[in-house]
Parts: structure tokens; sequence; C-alpha cells
């Protein structure tokens, strides 16, 4: 029986066998069938990632492509652009070249053509020249053949006839003529020194005229300091904005609660100071703000300015003058010579010569006319080139005044003779009213030394004899010695003597300057 018990151990055994190697065989392919299927999972998400990253590398490429693409199609466009500028240089500058080339060839044509005139002009010059020569020559010939004759009919030389004619004539009307001529130059000069110094002497007193001192700079005050810092602004652009509409400088330092305006013309100047006084009472203030205000400060200032020149014709009693010589006489108002105000001086200017007029039985009309014009153009010189003379007489031509007015306004300083009374009267009412006590700052010593500093330099130059400074030291005098200095020497000498005032010597208007050159025979009677 046991071996029984064998077999079946046996059969066991196999059957244990066979149903392990089956359950295994199993296992492992469920395992290798999991290990595929994960194998291909790795597989599938690699290629995915692959062909992503393909994808990815393709994308960064093109842009990179397009990148370099603008890239250089700017740096195209930048070569093509300098290209072009330095093609139309290139084109200006040969452009350039060629009417250069056309402008030199027509100045040489135009220099041969002219050389050409003026060898036929010499040669025809040189033949009249002979002939003038020639006619001279005949002439001379027939002058001394008839003095010649002349001698030998009268038994006496030209010299001696001529000396014995000037010796009757001296004798028949030297005495009476001396005589009389003294008489006439006393009692004439004794008449009119004692009527022009009546006619004066009333006038100054008939006319008192306030005088108004003025100067390039105003003042405007200001609550506090802090207002200050508010005027300059941030980065200083209210103050730039203020300068630059009104045109003038603004001088903030250390004074206290005080702006200084500062400008060479009073009209911009007072527009400044009425503008900044708004601005400081309104405490607005920016850039937008300042050019309103100052476009209303100008409109009041113009206003202002009619409104003086309307009140100066209404108190000099005159009318009929052009609306734009009445602003201009307006502008006289802010404008100041020697600290005496100009429109002030006209004013009194026109009563002195009216009053002057009528003790004289002149125009009086006239002579107050011009007297009130006659500075009218210090209105306009820091705008215009010129003396206030010639630019007051072109003033007073363009808005038609009278040509006796013209003529007074440029005699008043002796640039041209006066010619009229009236011009004569304004002329010395300008000089009394400049020159009346108080009326102008310059002190007597600074006015005595400019008159020898223009007579120092006058008398400086070789061959003068004397020099004279004149009408207020607006006209130099200078005498010089006829054996030094010749007629064409005393052009000169004026150009260098008027150079050296201008370089050396500050002073208002212009100064004129007479070189005279006087020649004398003298002889004594025995």
């Amino acid at each position: 029986m046991w071996w029984l018990y064998i077999v079946v151990a046996l059969l066991a055994l196999a059957v244990g066998g066979f149903v392990g190697y089956t359950y295994r065989r199993n296992a492992v392919e469920k395992k290798i069938g999991r290990t595929e299927e994960y194998a291909k999972r790795l597989y599938e998400d690699a290629v995915r990632k692959a062909d992503e990253y393909k994808k990815e590398k393709i994308l960064e490429a093109k842009e990179e492509i397009l990148r370099d693409k603008a890239e250089n199609d700017r740096e195209k466009a930048e070569s093509d652009r300098e290209l072009r500028e330095r093609r139309s240089e290139v084109q200006r500058a040969e452009n350039r070249l060629i009417q250069r080339e056309e402008t030199l060839d027509r100045k040489e044509d135009n220099l041969e053509a002219r050389e050409t005139a003026l060898n036929k002009q010499a040669q025809e010059i040189a033949k009249h020249e002979a002939a003038v020569q020639e006619l001279q020559e005949k002439a001379q010939e027939l002058h001394d053949q008839q003095q010649g004759e002349l001698e030998r009919i009268a038994a006496m030389s030209q010299d001696e006839a001529r000396a014995q004619i000037a010796e009757r004539v001296k004798k028949d009307a030297y005495h009476d003529a001396a005589a009389t001529l003294r008489t006439l130059e006393a009692k004439t000069k004794e008449e009119a020194e004692k009527r022009a110094r009546n006619i004066i002497t009333l006038a100054i007193q008939r006319c008192a005229a306030d005088h108004v001192a003025e100067s390039t700079v105003s003042t405007v005050p200001l609550p506090n300091d802090d207002m200050k810092g508010r005027i300059i602004g941030r980065e200083g652009r209210n103050i730039r904005a203020l300068e630059t509409a009104t045109g003038v400088d603004l001088i903030i330092d250390d004074t206290p609660e005080t702006i200084i305006v500062s400008a060479f013309d009073p009209v911009r100047r007072e527009i400044a100071r009425v503008a900044l006084e708004h601005l400081v009472m309104d405490g607005r203030i920016h850039p937008a703000r300042i050019e309103e205000t100052v476009e209303k400060a100008r409109t009041e200032v113009e206003g202002l300015i009619r409104e003086a020149g309307e009140n100066a014709l209404f108190e000099t009693g005159l009318n009929g003058i052009h609306p734009e010589l009445v602003k201009l006489l307006g502008r006289l108002k802010y404008r100041t010579s020697y600290g005496q105000n100009v429109l002030k001086h006209s004013i009194e200017v026109s009563h002195l010569a009216g009053m002057m007029a009528a003790e004289l039985g002149a125009d009086v009309t006239l002579a107050k006319r011009a007297g009130l014009l006659h500075d009218i153009g210090k209105a306009v010189d820091h705008e215009a080139d010129g003396t206030h003379v010639t630019l007051g007489a072109e003033m007073a031509r363009k808005f038609h005044e009278s040509p006796e007015v013209v003529h007074a306004i440029m005699a008043h300083h002796n640039d041209v003779e006066p010619e009229t009374v009236e011009a004569v009267l304004v002329q010395a009412a300008d000089a009394i009213s400049a020159a009346r006590p108080g009326a102008r700052r310059e002190s007597l010593e600074n006015y005595i030394k400019r008159m020898e500093q223009l007579e120092a330099i006058a008398t400086s130059f070789p061959g003068v004899e004397k020099g004279f400074a004149i009408q207020s030291g607006r006209e130099m005098r200078i005498m010089v010695k006829p054996e030094d200095v010749n007629d064409e020497g005393i052009r000169v000498l004026a150009r260098e003597i008027a150079a050296r005032i201008e370089s050396e010597m500050q002073y208002p208007g212009q100064i004129r300057v007479n070189v005279i050159r006087e020649t004398r025979a003298t002889d004594y009677a025995k």
C-alpha cells in the first residue's frame, strides 16, 4: 500500500508542479503585458513630447527668422534713407557749384564788358583832354594878347590898375561904411538883447511845469517775501514766462518785499509793472494766467498812453493832430531825458514857444504845434535806428504835418539851419526848458566837465588853434591854423574828432563838429 501513497504523492507533486508552472506563466505573461503597456505609454509620451519640442523649436526658429528679417529690413531702410540723403546732399552741392559757376561766368562777362567800356571811355577822355588842353592854350594866348593890349593902351600894368581902383574905393567908402556899420550893430544888439531878455523872462514866468524824475527801473512792492517764490515758480517757469511776455528783466534780490523791473523801453517796463501788480493782487500765478494778465496790462497801458496824449493836446489847446501822433505823444509820458519827463518837457516847450511867438507877432499855433512835437522821435528811438530829430521829422512828415512843423523839428538841435521865426523859437524854448534849474538831473559840475572834455579833445589834434563847445555841448566850433591844415584836411580832421568823441564820451543825442579854416591877409598903412 505504501507504493500507492508514493504514486499518489508523485501524482500530487506533478499536478502541483503543473499548476504552479501554469500560474507562474500566467503571472509572468500578465507582468510582461503590463510592462509592454507601460513601455508603450512611455513611448507615446516621448513621441508626443518630441513632437511638442519639435514644434516649439520650429516656432522659435521662425520667430528668430522673422526678427532677423525685420532687423535686416530696418537696416536696409536706414541704409536706403542715408543713401538718399547723401545723394540729395551731393545733388544740392552740385546745384550750388553749377549756380556758382554760372554766377562767376556772368560776373566775368560783366567785368569784361565793363573793362571794354572803361577802355573806350578812357580813350574818349584822353581825346577830350587833349582838345581841352589845346583850347586852354589858345584861350591863354588870347588872354595874354588882350592884357598886353590893354596895358599898352592904359600905359600901366594890371596890378597897378587894380591897386589904383581899390585905393579909390577904399577912400570913398571906408569911413562912411565903418561908422554906419558900428552904429547899426551897437543899436541892433542893444535892442535885440533887451527885447529877447524881456520875452524870455515873461515866457518863463508864465510857464511853470512840474518836473517828474524817472529812471530805467521800476519797483513793485510785495505783501511778503513768500510772494517772491511764487513769482519765480517751479524751476523758474513763472518768471521766465513773465520776462518773455513783457520783454523786461525782473531782478529779485535780498531787498525785502520788493521786486525790481528793469528795461530801457519805458512802455514795456510800465506794462510789466502793471501786470506784476495785478498778479500779486490776484494771487493766481502760473504761465497761462501771466499771459492773460500781460495782455490786459498792455491794453490798460495803451489806454493810459492815448489818454496822456489827448490831455497834452487839451492842455496846449491844439487840435487836428493825427491819432497816431497822439499815441506817440502819450508814449513820451514814460520817456525821460536826464531825469526830465519828455512829455512834460514837450508841453512846456509848446507853451514857451507860443508865448514868445505871441510877443513877436509870429504864428502862435505853428510855434505851439512844433514845440509839442519837437521831441516826438524819442517815442520810437528805442525801436528804430537814427537820431530822435530825424525820426521825429519822418513821423511828422508821414502823418501829414505841415512842412514848417517838420522843419522846426529838424532845426531844434541845429541839424539844419533854422529858416523860420517859429523854428528859432522852438529851439530857444527847448534850451530854456532843458536848462532851467531842477529840470534835469545833470549837475553843474558834470556839465562843465563834459564841456571841458569836448574842448580838450578838439585841441589835442595837431593844427587846431582853438576849440569851443557851444549849444550846451551839442556843437563844437574848431578853428585850425591855415598854414598847417588845408581845405581837404579839415574834412578828415572833423571825422577824426567826431570818432574820438564817440569812443571816449557818453552824451545824449548827437554832437555837431564844425571845423573852420580861415585865411587872412594883413597889411599896415604907414
